[in-house]
């Protein structure tokens, strides 16, 4: 239940939006829950988007935001920026779809291999889940092994060899170590078998579990800087612990870069200074419209290749690299300059130290973690490592920070886009200041 100051602001944000309510619930008629997105809902119900522009949303009745969830981080340049609506457009007037290629999927790729020090080939799809999905198969493939291992508390997608120990709660744990446990009730006891669970930032554990399963584990998948822990990145000594061990028994390091490629032009590889075998993307990479690829090693990235007696993996997708993605991506890419990148880091230096500032001034137990153009807020004096860690927050006050920054004007997330400025930091600042002495 919330508590009383949080049903104030519970009320009050309902008092402001009888539009969006009115047309959930109609929605909810024909969608489940009102929505086709299970991440687009939150409590007591999302407001109605009627347009984007820059760094804000407006919701129909009439409601400004200033969005920090840039639709999960993926609209870098902010809504409807005018060179990608032109570029989307431009192509429109062409054609939305061909059954062969067009030179702007090999424009965007070119693009991506440059950046990304992974990357010597690339195939795309339409989903960071189908990225994850398809760079999991060719691993299988190429080593000859049909175990994985993953992270506890890590999401790369709605797949199933990896809906295991995505979000356990607290009870579901075990105390001794990390389990595969699934997702939802009947996730195939096959499922279970084949991943292996890891915990983040611990090394010696993490070697002995892969050790043991070295003859049957194909590849870790990993997000170097963890999305589920408030975009922690990776501690430096565990991620090369875990790239020498991938390589030492032959198996391979999938990044999941679907969110963190943002943080610089080759992405966490970059930052971080360990390059996987395999990478994922998606988000930033299509402009705002659906878009994911991945990519890697040229010999790897061979078993897709049906040029020579046909791919030993089919790679099939009737959307893959369509013209109105492709050109949204190559206009992105272009405005991603390595200032520009330089610049959201330093401001998201900025953004981290001044939230810090605030909860010491309110005498408020909290850690801001993040990197670059990332960040995240936990209600808790324990040091966040990994997702036993994140357990340990408030999330009452969490979710009553939400609802009090909706009617401050606020759609709290965790990224920043290239036209923020520190006056819109100023903004979320100041609210979350009012916020928390309101609710606390």
């Amino acid at each position: 239940m919330p508590t009383q100051q949080h049903q104030r602001e519970i009320d009050r944000y309902v008092a402001s939006t009888p539009k969006s309510r009115e047309a959930l619930a109609e929605a909810a008629k024909y969608l489940p829950g009102g929505s086709t997105r299970g991440a687009q809902y939150f409590p007591p119900y999302p407001f109605i988007a009627e347009r984007g522009e820059g760094l804000y949303m407006y919701d129909i009745d009439g409601n400004r935001y200033l969005d920090y969830v840039i639709n999960a981080t993926s609209l870098i340049l902010g809504h409807a920026h005018p060179r990608v609506v032109k570029a989307i457009q431009d192509k429109a007037n062409f054609g939305t779809a061909f059954s062969v290629p067009t030179e702007d999927q090999a424009r965007l790729a070119n693009m991506l291999c440059d950046r990304i020090p992974s990357l010597e080939r690339v195939r795309f799809t339409n989903s960071g889940t189908e990225g994850t999905l398809m760079a999991i198969r060719a691993a299988r493939a190429f080593t000859g092994r049909h175990k994985i291992a993953k992270f506890e508390g890590a999401y790369h997608g709605a797949h199933e060899y990896v809906q295991v120990s995505v979000s356990p709660k607290a009870d579901k744990l075990d105390p001794n170590g990390t389990t595969a446990i699934p997702e939802y009730d009947a996730l195939p006891p096959s499922v279970l078998e084949d991943v292996i669970v890891l915990p983040y930032n611990d090394l010696a554990t993490s070697e002995r579990l892969i050790r043991e399963n070295k003859d049957d584990l194909s590849c870790v998948v990993m997000e170097a800087i963890s999305s589920s822990f408030g975009y922690l990145p990776a501690e430096r000594e565990f991620l090369q612990g875990i790239r020498d061990i991938t390589e030492e028994l032959g198996m391979l390091l999938i990044f999941d870069e679907v969110q963190s490629l943002r943080v610089a032009p080759g992405g966490a590889q970059e930052l971080l200074g360990v390059t996987p075998d395999l990478t994922a993307m998606g988000k930033i990479i299509g402009g705002g419209t659906p878009v994911g690829a991945f990519g890697g090693r040229e010999d790897v990235m061979a078993l897709y290749d049906p040029t020579e007696n046909g791919p030993t993996l089919a790679h099939a997708g009737t959307f893959n690299g369509n013209p109105l993605t492709m050109a949204a991506g190559c206009v992105v890419m272009e405005e991603l300059t390595p200032e520009v990148y330089e610049r959201m880091s330093d401001l998201g230096d900025t953004l981290r130290g001044k939230m810090r500032a605030v909860f010491d001034e309110l005498d408020v137990p909290a850690q801001v973690t993040g990197i670059a153009s990332l960040f995240g807020i936990h209600f808790t004096s324990e040091e966040i490592t990994d997702h036993r860690s994140t357990l340990t927050g408030d999330r009452a006050l969490n979710q009553a920070l939400f609802t009090g920054l909706l009617n401050e004007g606020v759609l709290l997330g965790g990224a920043l886009s290239a036209i923020s400025e520190e006056e819109h930091v100023d903004t979320l600042v100041d609210a979350t200041r009012r916020v928390i002495q309101r609710v606390r």
